[in-house]
């Protein structure tokens, strides 16, 4: 049985998701701030976090930092903060996903199956096939209405980073560090190009792409 921590100061809120989380047959623990939230992640390991930024003891992104010490447990960000600044700041210091309040919660709900698949993606992980092409991430082939889709080193590379990733959003700047090097960070004009070219070559219409998503302000995310 999958185990989620919710980290959360607002009763009404744990209580909706513990209520939910729990009828499909999830195991969960709250927490009420941010120690408690650190010590429950040693002692319970949960396999999925969900955290509020907006605790009475510590930012949640100081959580994000003290979990990412020693685990790469999936974090997904609750949080009624809008502005995007702050979304990137989360997500750079290593959250999976954010999602901002007040939330759907079947969309949350997407969202953590989305993570846990992360977390353990099986035996046919190597392989992602969408309703429009499959990428094979083992032989770096892409193949679409059963022809090879010839891609350029980079252009593979962005798509390789969003495909092993899939369901998460990615930030520009992380997007651009995997790519392009360290050095880099600020250049999000590439980001635009390479994402149109792969878009072109994928999207059924790149003009309404349902697979290379585009978090304006923030990053990317690539869905099955």
């Amino acid at each position: 049985m999958s185990r989620v921590l919710v980290v959360d100061d607002e009763p009404q809120i744990v209580r909706a998701l513990v209520i939910n989380l729990r009828a499909r047959k999830y195991e969960v623990d709250a927490a009420p701030d941010g120690a408690t939230a650190l010590r429950l992640a040693a002692e319970r390991h949960p396999d999925v976090v969900l955290l509020d930024l907006g605790l009475p003891d510590m930012d949640g992104v100081d959580v994000i930092a003290g979990l990412r010490g020693w685990t790469r447990v999936p974090i997904i960000v609750l949080s009624a903060r809008h502005a995007s600044g702050e979304k990137v700041e989360a997500l750079d210091a290593g959250a999976d996903d954010y999602v901002t309040k007040p939330f759907a919660m079947d969309e949350l709900l997407a969202r953590l199956r989305a993570a846990f698949r992360r977390a353990d993606p099986g035996p046919g992980a190597a392989v992602l096939e969408t309703a429009s092409f499959t990428v094979d991430l083992a032989a770096k082939r892409v193949v679409r209405d059963g022809a090879d889709v010839r891609l350029t080193p980079t252009e593979w590379h962005l798509l390789e980073v969003l495909t092993r990733n899939a369901g998460r959003l990615i930030t520009q700047r992380q997007l651009l560090q995997e790519v392009w090097g360290p050095s880099y960070g600020t250049e999000t004009n590439y980001l635009r190009v390479y994402m149109a070219q792969l878009r072109r070559k994928l999207e059924p219409d790149p003009t309404r792409p349902r697979h290379l998503i585009t978090e304006p302000g923030m990053g990317y995310r690539f869905e099955v």
